[in-house]
């Protein structure tokens, strides 16, 4: 004998299939009588409902769509394993996407993910309020994270970006460091521009000497190569994130210079290698961060859309070796 199907189930319950599929999918306008008679019909029959044809008939998916930036990283792993710690709790799964470049890539990673998921997670800190509503209408079901302050149409989980800078500054000037480069991230990146402003404000020109990066080990390792070998005299470095301080302190290595007595290296963002080699960082609880924003999606869903709100993630500074030689 087969697996029992609906249609057993309503022919031993004597009901019909819809109001088997009502009663078993938890829907109103069915009466408790029915909804008992089906679950017996249910449970002597063995039946087990599908998953994909429920899917379908709450025009559910139980799947949760990520855009990011970019799928490769320690920030970005982490920032996804709170994310997935979050779903399997909450019994959904993730679907992940990059978008690389700007509003049109996003918007087609947005049209592959249509139909596959029921709502998305999207952190867009290198795209503006105009290409955000171009690539993500109104009415869709989204949390963003690090999208622009402006952005009002969905909910937009922040790090506060200024706050960390000043904590490095302050920190910094404490220990009696008074020439201090600073290597930035991608132009075109909301937290680079966010995090250089805030450095730009929080130090004097006389204090402060100006580099490029792109977020990678490679870039930091340039930049600050490229700084010594043109004889610039400098005594801290602070990178933009912490994957550029970590090529900072290779290039410093390489040049026989101490950290931190010759130079005090501070980055930004935590990822688990900082902790490994002893940088002083911000902390912005990545997986936390992302967990965040997961938990409030799944809320929206399961309990009606909200009013879209704004969040503030607040980090903090951890004072390492790279920084205090006895941390």
């Amino acid at each position: 004998m087969g697996e029992a199907t609906i249609r057993d189930v309503a022919r031993k319950a004597q009901v019909s299939v819809a109001s088997v599929s009502r009663a078993l999918n938890g829907l109103d306008h069915v009466s408790e009588q029915t909804r008992a008679k089906v679950a017996a019909a249910a449970r002597d029959l063995g039946y087990v409902p599908h998953a994909g044809a429920r899917s379908l008939s709450l025009a559910r998916t139980n799947a949760i769509g990520v855009l990011l930036p970019d799928v490769h990283g320690e920030f970005f792993s982490e920032i996804v394993r709170g994310m997935d710690v979050e779903a399997n709790r909450r019994g959904y799964l993730l679907l992940l996407a990059n978008m690389h470049a700007g509003s049109a890539q996003a918007k087609a990673a947005l049209q592959a993910m249509r139909g596959r998921v029921d709502a998305l997670v999207v952190m867009a800190p290198h795209l503006d309020r105009a290409a955000i509503s171009r690539a993500l209408p109104q009415a869709s079901r989204a949390v963003l994270i690090n999208a622009p302050a402006n952005v009002r149409s969905h909910s937009n989980i922040r790090i506060d970006n200024h706050a960390g800078v000043r904590a490095v500054i302050k920190h910094l000037k404490a220990i009696g460091r008074s020439r201090m480069v600073y290597v930035g991230g991608p132009s075109h990146n909301l937290d680079a521009q966010e995090r250089a402003a805030a450095f730009a404000s929080a130090s004097s020109a006389d204090e402060r000497i100006l580099a490029s990066g792109d977020f990678s080990v490679e870039s930091g390792n340039a930049a600050v190569r490229g700084l010594i070998e043109a004889g610039e005299r400098f005594d801290a470095v602070f990178a933009a994130n912490d994957m550029m301080a970590i090529g900072a302190i290779q290039a410093l290595r390489a040049a026989g210079l101490r950290m931190p007595e010759d130079v005090a290296v501070a980055g930004f963002d935590d990822v688990p290698l900082a902790e490994h080699l002893e940088l002083t960082t911000v902390r912005v609880r990545i997986a936390e961060l992302g967990a965040r924003a997961l938990s409030r999606l799944i809320t929206m869903l399961e309990n009606g859309a909200a009013e879209p709100v704004s969040e503030l993630h607040s980090p903090e500074l951890v004072i390492r070796r790279s920084t205090v030689p006895n941390a």
